[in-house]
């Protein structure tokens, strides 16, 4: 594709650069093609779930044991060990699956999106319905939605490290030509699947999609199972451990009743039995279904979890680095105020209504200039549906302009865009070159602090004049809107030489103007940061806003009070390590920042023992995402390549999901101490029963088939269900937990020791009364009671911290159920005759 003619290129495909591929060719193609995706490692079958939980030795010698039994004449009993047996990996393979199917569904849902001419209108649409020959748009923060051969390019510069392993960015040229045999690193004039427009912007045509683009080739090396995460180790070695010791006491169990005299079928059996019961070998698995659970539930609250690990460090927040546009504000940009140099006008109308107008004895002419740059230097356009396409601010801009008079769709046909100079956190501006009335003018727009130090002269009606003597006015008019919290933006311009670099016309402009835009704060931010507050959470508000601006804003949502001011990016500048990381201790609101103030800020927050969430949405702020421990990006405003980067995504771009997964988190990590406490406390238990009757030379209490039933019953119906607690209504008053913290503590071994000697000792007391009445009464006693004891016990499981008479007896639904269906089917194996 790089070695060919771009018409001739375009033939082939038979496609149009300007017009695209309509909606019906396009869905041929995606037949005759295949969806642009790679091919995923398949998904194990339930059959092979199924087949996999009977990997364990022991329940492999349990099966062997039941078929030796069945082989001596004990069919009864090597028939149901088979059944429970079967029943117990019947259940595990559904949790597995259960656990595979919540993630997958959730990684579809991450699929970034194209921006794609079809029927003649520029759409976004889902990369993966991509086909050869589509035409679409590239611009920085684009992840390459698949193998493309440029048009027409500016600037344009594109990570490809993923692919080729280049650490720089590479300058790409639409023009370029290429020999047909130059190298992947060589190919100036393509852009690949899975790398990153880091500057500029593009449009291409679609020639390769899915397997058969060059990353495709190599997919099989991005293959891999996924890594167990940390809570999911700290369970492994948990298991065990708790694993050897069970095994030691089923040894010395079957050593007890060997030299008692028990016949040695049944005391292999119930040793057997026994070490089945009480091995938590479930706990990994019962955790990935409760995480994977908990992602799925996160969705309902806008927020989409990456991996599982996330779910688990969500839980130890102590400290959220928050955005304010869109995330802590509206994202709803309206422009209220205009000035020209000399007059200040007020705008009407809000969000992006186009029926409002500028109010005041204003002379059109007079802000030509202004609004010239406002459409032409802008990426955004308005949709004839009255919807907007591209970044907010930008669309804002357009509806002051259509309020102001001007038809920004015919006036960005009249004047095309010659050049451009992107706008980059660094410079915080854009300028665009576009020929005017047959003269070259260089258009910018950008923050007050930019574009008034390139400006030495003021346009005031038809006349350009020193920009001096205005100084004192234009700097009143920012500061008074600045402290109101409205985000303010300068147009400049200037006329330039017909050979000129655009680049290099940033210097000695003429300002045209201001406006002011409102970005209302989102009415549930305050609050949501309250509640982060009585959590233990830290919130701190970083924006590239004027100083003035975020302390007006920082102010309105409950960050700042009383005379405090934000930090801005240049006195970070000038501090130290040591200097810095004291500052931050106080410090809740930054402005005028860079993402490499934002990777310190991070760092300095680590170095003290925190664990950091940090929001981001641009290009440049995936490295902050990344060195946080919890990146958060913005599905709406975000790029794709901060999406990429970070380890969770807001839906709705809005503070308060934050709070909700934090929340969510705290809930999940509660539930498997819950239940990994019931386990264990049950297993214990049950160790204790039959270890203790063994030693006073009783007889084991339980029959091996009983065994493996009250392992059936209780260590997945209601364990599962204690997953599933409702949160509790303090969960987000209390402190963040410390993520090295054991998952069994002090008070929850004291908790489990206790649970156990009161199950074992209730169910020995029923198992000596039942052998007073009648010895044949004495297993089934003990069965009852210690069922009867570890489903109440789930009851109590419900809360660490209150008593089951605070938490009651119905709030959780799952189990209730579970206990329930586990009462009915322990009552169906007493009563029925064939059971």
């Amino acid at each position: 594709m790089h070695g060919k003619n771009i018409q001739v290129l375009l033939k082939e495909l038979e496609s149009n650069s300007q017009f695209g591929l309509t909606t019906q060719e396009s869905e041929n193609r995606l037949s005759l093609y295949g969806k642009n995706a790679l091919k995923e490692e398949k998904s194990k079958s339930f059959l092979n779930l199924f087949l996999d939980q009977f990997k364990s030795i022991l329940i492999m010698i349990l099966i062997a044991a039941a078929l030796l039994s069945a082989y001596i004449g004990e069919f009864t009993e090597g028939i149901v060990i088979m059944i429970i047996v079967i029943l117990n990996a019947l259940v595990g393979a559904a949790q597995e699956k259960s656990a595979g199917n919540a993630v997958k569904a959730l990684k579809s849902m991450v699929s970034p999106l194209a921006r794609v001419i079809r029927d003649q209108t520029l759409k976004e649409i889902p990369s993966e319905l991509l086909v050869p020959g589509d035409i679409i748009e590239l611009e920085s923060g684009n992840l390459v939605p698949a193998d493309i051969r440029l048009i027409q390019s500016i600037n344009l510069k594109i990570d490809e490290s993923a692919l080729t392993g280049e650490s720089t960015p590479v300058e790409k040229n639409a023009e370029s030509e290429i020999e047909s045999n130059a190298p992947l690193s060589e190919r100036s004039n393509s852009a690949y699947l899975g790398t990153t427009v880091t500057y500029g912007r593009a449009t291409g045509v679609v020639v390769k999609t899915g397997m058969h683009t060059e990353i495709g080739h190599i997919a099989s090396m991005l293959e891999g199972e996924d890594e167990a995460t940390p809570l999911q180790n700290k369970l492994n070695v948990l298991g065990s451990k708790l694993g050897i010791f069970c095994l030691a006491v089923c040894v010395i169990i079957f050593m007890l009743g060997y030299f008692r005299g028990m016949p040695l079928l049944e005391i292999f059996m119930v040793s057997v039995s026994l070490a089945v019961a009480a091995v938590p070998e479930g706990l990994p698995a019962i955790v990935t279904v409760i995480l994977a659970l908990g992602m799925k539930k996160m969705v309902s609250r806008h927020v989409l979890v990456k991996n599982l690990s996330s779910v688990e460090t969500l839980g130890s927040t102590t400290v959220i680095c928050s955005d304010k546009t869109g995330t802590l504000t509206q994202n709803k940009m309206t422009v209220t105020k205009i000035f020209d140099g000399q007059n200040e006008y007020s705008v009407s109308g809000s969000g992006y209504n186009r029926d409002g107008a500028i109010e005041g004895d204003f002379n059109k002419e007079n802000l030509e200039q202004m609004m010239l740059a406002a459409i032409l230097c802008n990426d955004a356009s308005l949709t004839e549906d009255g919807g907007i396409l591209g970044d907010p601010t930008e669309a804002a801009l357009l509806v002051m302009a259509e309020k102001a008079g001007y038809n920004t769709k015919k006036t960005t046909e009249k004047y095309p865009r010659l050049q451009e100079y992107p706008f980059d956190s660094e410079r915080k501006m854009m300028s665009t070159m576009h020929k005017i009335d047959g003269q070259p003018m260089v258009f910018s727009k950008g923050s007050p602090d930019s574009i008034l130090k390139v400006c030495d002269r003021i346009k005031i009606k038809d006349n350009i004049l020193p920009i001096e003597p205005y100084s004192e006015i234009i700097n009143q008019i920012y500061m008074k809107w600045a402290s109101s919290a409205l985000r303010v933006l300068c147009y400049a311009g200037r006329q330039a030489s017909p050979n000129a670099d655009v680049n290099h016309e940033e210097s000695h402009m003429i300002l045209l103007g201001m406006s002011a835009m409102i970005d209302p704060e989102r009415p549930e931010a305050k609050k949501s940061i309250k509640t982060c507050h009585d959590a233990g959470i830290r919130v701190i508000m970083i924006t590239g806003d004027h100083g003035v601006t975020a302390s007006a804003i920082g102010k309105n949502i409950g960050l700042l009070s009383g005379e405090e001011k934000a930090i801005s990016g240049s006195q970070i500048d000038q501090m130290d390590e040591a200097e810095f990381i004291s500052v931050l201790k106080d410090a809740d609101v930054f402005s005028r920042v860079s993402p490499q103030h934002k990777v310190r800020i991070v760092e300095a927050l680590k170095k003290t023992g925190n664990i950091v969430a940090m929001t981001g949405d641009g290009v440049n702020d995936a490295p902050s995402l990344k060195k946080a421990d919890i990146g958060i990006a913005m599905g709406i405003t975000g790029t794709d390549v901060s999406k990429e980067a970070s380890d969770m995504i807001l839906t709705d771009d809005n503070f308060a999901s934050i709070v909700g997964a934090v929340e969510e988190g705290r809930v999940i990590y509660s539930n498997i101490r819950k239940f990994v406490s019931f386990l264990i406390s049950c297993n214990i238990g049950e160790i204790l029963l039959i270890f203790v009757s063994m030693l006073m030379g009783w007889g084991s209490p339980l029959r091996p088939i009983q065994l493996l039933w009250v392992n059936l019953i209780t260590d997945s119906l209601p364990a599962f269900a204690l997953g599933m607690e409702p949160e509790e209504d303090d969960v987000m008053k209390a402190a963040p937990r410390n993520p090295t913290d054991p998952i069994i503590d002090k008070k929850m071994g004291i908790s489990i020791v206790f649970q156990a000697v009161g199950l074992s000792v209730a169910a020995l007391i029923s198992y000596r009364i039942g052998y007073a009445i009648h010895p044949d009464f004495a297993n089934t006693f003990a069965f009852i009671t210690l069922i009867s004891g570890e489903l109440l016990r789930s009851f109590s499981g419900r809360s660490e911290t209150k008593s089951v008479f605070k938490t009651g007896f119905w709030g959780n639904k799952y189990l209730n159920l579970a206990v329930i269906g586990s009462y009915l089917l322990t009552l169906a194996i007493l009563t029925l005759p064939f059971m």
